[in-house]
């Protein structure tokens, strides 16, 4: 009996990933994304704006909002971290930025193809991050308390890789049924299910409510067997949280691994966020591609992303995350690089000749590769954020993680805002993130591949 209640926390646990795998997959990079800045690029377009500056200020706007919502995260999520160990409990937290989540997706179907509602779409996607990241950071804290440490590694790669699982069905639902193009046709040229209108993009706006109905049914086994542990008390006080966390911070640079650890995924993390944000908006604004071509690509990236997850998971647990991260790295600063030398009249400095097919070709496999190496380097990383968090307050070193995250977290967006400002190129506006890539391979030297915390206990039974 207690194999199985263990085995339902496990798999309940790894039902958050399924649950939110929508905001990152159908919200953030393959459908609403690309619905936003084509949308305000067709409205500045019609008001006399030319295409590459209506391109370029589009992807400005994106760059701008994600900037802000990570700054927010980044200057709480510490001592929200250091409240929910003070007490033990997370689940309400959970609970209750679930609701943001929610209410904050169900509000993309506001966004109008005439561009009314931006700015409410714009309010109800900060919701939907903030709840999406918050969430993220209270259910990986509970990583530590599920199973023995040696096990982190596969667990972790499996949730992500459930998690991607779960995503190509959200989006493989949304493009067969729902997404829409310009003429208002889904993927099979039919019209959008259940009576919405082609015409004034509902199947796309869809999106958001698809989401958030999502995220509710798939976090119902996650609260029904995923508990607090045993011995959570009442509340804790702000300044308590705020003594905790200035602790923890004065106690960072004694840790050398820690301290590159942290410096080292705050550079590659805001990278790979970037790259995820803007792999589909560079979809549509370099290659000029529909929607439904753009949930093609996420559906090859997704599916690459959750194989890849569950080979790496294994790799993990044999080798460390360490090696893991190295490569996907590399590969990543790789992929950058060449969309940057990639446009519909040239690649790789070679003239195409006007429709040519290779910059769809090649953007197909930069997805899967994008997939690929972002879901093993996710999951590696939450691993190696295991071994170095302290095991009596795994939420606050969490916290302190997702500070890390988001402290730079402007850095990509207004790297690429700035890049595409001086350029004018949406295309070479993502050179900055590799440098960005590059940062955080140097500062992986320093890390210990076992972390701060070097004694692991063996699993009792399998998961």
């Amino acid at each position: 009996m207690r194999d199985l209640t263990q085995k339902r926390r496990v798999r309940g646990w790894m039902m958050f990933d399924v649950a939110s795998q929508p905001f990152y997959t159908l919200c953030l990079t393959f459908l609403f994304g690309p619905y936003l800045t084509s949308t305000l690029t067709e409205v500045w377009q019609a008001g006399g704006v030319p295409e590459q500056q209506s391109d370029a200020d589009a992807q400005a706007l994106w760059s701008r909002l994600q900037m802000m919502i990570g700054l927010a995260i980044a200057v709480t999520a510490p001592f929200l971290g250091a409240l929910a160990d003070r007490t033990g409990r997370r689940r309400g937290w959970i609970l209750l930025f679930s609701a943001f989540y929610v209410a904050g997706t169900a509000g993309l179907w506001l966004m109008m193809p005439d561009g009314s509602g931006l700015t409410v779409a714009l309010i109800a996607f900060a919701m939907a991050m903030i709840g999406a990241e918050y969430t993220t950071i209270y259910t990986n804290a509970m990583l530590p308390d599920l199973v023995p440490a040696s096990q982190t590694g596969r667990v972790s790669g499996r949730g992500y890789a459930i998690g991607y699982a779960g995503g190509v069905l959200a989006l493989f639902i949304m493009l067969l049924g729902f997404a829409d193009n310009a003429e208002g046709r889904t993927f099979l040229e039919g019209v959008p299910l259940f009576g919405l209108d082609g015409a004034a993009r509902e199947g796309t706006r869809f999106v958001g409510p698809f989401s958030a109905l999502w995220f509710i049914v798939f976090m119902v086994p996650f609260f029904l067997w995923v508990k607090d542990p045993a011995g959570a008390v009442g509340g804790a006080s702000l300044r308590q949280a705020w003594l905790d966390v200035r602790t923890l911070v004065r106690k960072v640079p004694a840790q050398r691994s820690l301290s590159a650890w942290l410096l080292s995924s705050m550079f590659f993390r805001d990278a790979l966020v970037a790259l995820y944000a803007f792999g589909g908006t560079y979809a549509a604004l370099v290659l000029d591609w529909e929607t439904t071509s753009i949930g093609i690509f996420g559906i090859l990236s997704a599916i690459t992303a959750g194989v890849a997850s569950y080979i790496g998971a294994n790799i993990d647990a044999r080798h460390g995350p360490k090696p893991a991260i190295t490569a996907m790295i590399l590969t990543l600063t790789g992929v950058v690089a060449l969309l940057c030398l990639m446009s519909r009249e040239a690649f790789l400095f070679i003239p195409l000749s006007e429709g040519s097919l290779v910059p769809d070709v090649v953007f197909y496999i930069i997805g899967c590769v994008i997939g690929g190496a972002g879901g093993v380097l996710q999951a590696a990383s939450r691993t190696m954020m295991v071994r170095h968090a302290d095991p009596a307050r795994p939420t606050e070193a969490f916290g302190l993680y997702a500070l890390s995250g988001k402290a730079t977290a402007f850095l990509a967006p207004a790297l690429i805002w700035i890049a595409t400002d001086l350029t004018g190129s949406a295309r070479l506006g993502i050179l900055p993130v590799a440098g960005l890539f590059m940062l955080g391979l140097l500062l992986l030297v320093w890390v210990k591949p076992n972390g701060e915390h070097t004694a692991w206990s063996e699993p009792s039974s399998p998961v």
